[in-house]
């Protein structure tokens, strides 16, 4: 869920990638799959649901990386907030997911949050909490 404000997107990818990440924005590496793909774990979404899609890093990119990038988020304040809550899956050791923040004056992305290499297959959940002056990216 992409949170401005009072407004909230949800995005589960079940048609499309939705609006926070346009197909321009997906590198080489990332499938919008589900549990049925027949690609190994995992075989359900968050829900439990093995036909609901998720995006998945092919078996190929196992040893690089691959980056979602969303749209342009407007700059937040006390009465626009930016959180995003999202599921994610770890199933390799070596695995590291990684959020980063760019503001669009700076070429540099900063890292906000990463997890790598704890609770093995299964589904978690986080939220982050965006606060920029600027207009920026995720």
């Amino acid at each position: 869920c992409f949170n401005s404000g009072s407004s909230c997107e949800k995005c589960d990818f079940e048609t499309n990638l939705c609006k926070a990440l346009q197909e321009s924005n997906l590198q080489p590496g990332w499938i919008r799959r589900n549990g049925r793909s027949g690609m190994g774990p995992p075989y359900s979404d968050h829900n439990g649901n093995d036909s609901a899609y998720f995006l998945s890093l092919s078996s190929e990119m196992r040893s690089s990386s691959a980056t979602l990038r969303t749209n342009v988020f407007l700059p937040t304040d006390k009465e626009h907030v930016c959180q995003i809550t999202f599921h994610y899956w770890i199933s390799q050791m070596s695995g590291t997911l990684v959020v980063g923040l760019q503001k669009l004056s700076e070429d540099t992305i900063t890292n906000i949050w990463q997890v790598s290499g704890e609770l093995q297959d299964q589904w978690k959940a986080n939220t982050i909490t965006i606060n920029s002056t600027e207009k920026y990216e995720v």
